[in-house]
């Protein structure tokens, strides 16, 4: 009888040691779940942000696009106009044109760096 009883307590020691595996195991597959159900829901918020972004980033370059055609436009018809007397009437006068010749740099030429010869070209 004294055998009986202590097979049974092994037996249910190591019953209670395979019920708390168990319990471990579900509680870490529970909480795997939970931590995985909060990733998606940050991703799918994420997601759905950005997707709303796109769309107003979307409509506001579409704006853009039409104010430059229509800068375009009025560029066009204004370089059309323009002549010397629109630009006497905004202020710019006619210069007077001064020429600045250059001056040689003595290359090819007797002075106190001598006579400089220049290498033909093989080709």
């Amino acid at each position: 009888m004294r055998q009986m009883i202590l097979k049974f307590n092994i037996v249910r020691n190591a019953s209670i040691v395979h019920n708390d595996i168990e319990r471990i195991a579900f509680r870490f597959i529970v909480w795997s779940f939970g931590a995985l159900a909060l990733l998606y829901v940050i991703f799918l918020g994420n997601m759905v942000k950005d997707v709303i972004e796109r769309r107003s980033l979307e409509t506001r370059a579409h704006i853009l696009a039409n104010e430059v055609g229509n800068l375009e436009l009025t560029y066009l018809s204004l370089s059309n106009n323009i002549d010397l007397n629109l630009s006497y009437s905004l202020g710019f006068k006619e210069t007077q044109v001064i020429f600045a010749p250059r001056k040689s740099l003595g290359l090819g030429l007797t002075g106190e760096l001598g006579n400089v010869n220049t290498a033909q070209n093989d080709l």
